[in-house]
């Protein structure tokens, strides 16, 4: 069992940025995909950006590319998502999840950190 939990996350105008973190405890996660999903209201839970573990090569969702980045510590017990040149559409619960055995598919993934609001305002 991997416990995540994120911080970060609150509210900015379009263009800013916010940084969100996601510290990893429990057991060894590498080699498994962790990334950030995000959920607006009234829509579906979607990929952002996501690594694996220990390899980092990332992938991002085509809305964030070169907006976001997603990285991971040396210790490789926290993950990151930098994220600049916000937009309005960014706004949601932003989750970190780990354990994952497809990247794209969430519902792969066994643990859930217990999501940070992000709100961009025009």
């Amino acid at each position: 069992q991997v416990q995540l939990v994120e911080s970060g996350g609150g509210s900015v105008q379009a263009g800013g940025s916010l940084r969100l973190a996601c510290a990893i405890s429990g057991d060894d996660h590498r080699g498994y995909w962790l990334g950030w999903f995000r959920q607006a209201p009234g829509k579906e839970r979607e990929g952002v950006a996501r690594i694996i573990s220990g390899i980092r090569t990332p992938y991002y969702a085509e809305s964030v590319k070169g907006r976001f980045t997603i990285s991971q510590d040396n210790a490789e017990n926290t993950l990151y998502l930098q994220m600049t040149a916000l937009k309005p559409e960014d706004t949601g619960i932003y989750y970190c999840a780990a354990l994952g055995t497809s990247g794209l598919d969430w519902h792969s993934y066994k643990s859930w950190g217990q999501g940070t609001q992000v709100t961009v305002s025009t």
